[in-house]
């Protein structure tokens, strides 16, 4: 699975960097989308095949917090990316006319820079709350095969109501507001289809098909295991969607973005056709 997500990926971007014709707003999203993936990915999946084939499942505390670190820029940005390509669709589909002056390559630019300020801001977030760890052992046992925010969160030194606090601040800071902006310009999107005329209505939702798919992926794993983790008492079923959201979603988005995109396809058949 780590090998098909890194391949799939690969071929996105290289796709998207090669073709002039894929050099629009929404290809640049998602080639950096895909970016982000394989780092997501990449901050778990080798650290538990070492774990597996050593057979010790151990981590330094800086190591804890610097894979913790990476799982919260690279969630964060996976967050903010998809928002933002809700809105690449909003405004081609609601404002074509206006869409090349909106989405211009410094809006572009600052809006991928957004994305990333913003995921360093839930960084600190999460620092401020993981300094207050202070624990006695030697060893503490995290309750999945990574080092996530949210089973980070249950080591620290708070009682149960600060701790919900300050999750359910952070999950819907970074979880339901990116959702609503999401469902917003869907709804706006929607709205525009139905007045439009019938031709043109299948090609714009096989257009905006692949982004929900992704978004129905990522979010309905990934913020439910962030939300529920502290109300669970199942590891092993929190640990099954946490593979969901960092193996399964990665591994997936390449396919679901190739096989209903014909762009994608084309230009892949292209740079195919070039190589044999």
């Amino acid at each position: 699975m780590y090998i098909l997500t890194l391949f799939g990926n690969l071929i996105i971007i290289l796709t998207v960097s090669s073709d002039t014709h894929l050099h629009t707003p929404m290809y640049f999203f998602l080639s950096n989308l895909s970016m982000v993936d394989i780092g997501f990915i990449s901050t778990t999946v080798p650290r538990v095949i070492v774990d597996i084939q050593t057979h010790c499942p151990v981590i330094s505390y800086m190591g804890c917090l610097t894979q913790m670190s990476l799982i919260i820029i690279f969630g964060c940005m996976d967050d903010m990316l998809l928002t933002v390509m809700a809105y690449d669709r909003f405004v081609a589909i609601c404002h074509p006319l206006y869409y090349q002056v909106i989405m211009n390559p410094s809006r572009c630019c600052v809006l991928l820079l957004g994305c990333f300020l913003i995921s360093l801001v839930e960084l600190v977030f999460h620092y401020v709350a993981v300094l207050n760890f202070s624990n006695s052992e030697d060893y503490v046992e995290i309750s999945n095969f990574f080092c996530g925010p949210s089973e980070v969160l249950k080591l620290v030194n708070f009682d149960t109501v600060t701790n919900n606090i300050v999750r359910y601040c952070i999950g819907t800071l970074y979880g339901f507001l990116p959702i609503l902006g999401i469902i917003f310009s869907y709804f706006k999107i929607v709205s525009s289809i139905m007045r439009s005329s019938s031709s043109g209505k299948h090609k714009t939702f096989s257009t905006c098909g692949s982004h929900l798919s992704v978004v129905c992926l990522f979010y309905g794993t990934g913020v439910g295991v962030y939300f529920t983790s502290s109300l669970s008492h199942s590891p092993i079923s929190n640990a099954v969607a946490s593979v969901m959201y960092t193996v399964v979603t990665p591994m997936l988005n390449p396919f679901i973005y190739t096989l209903r995109n014909k762009d994608i396809k084309t230009a892949l058949g292209k740079i195919l056709y070039r190589v044999f």
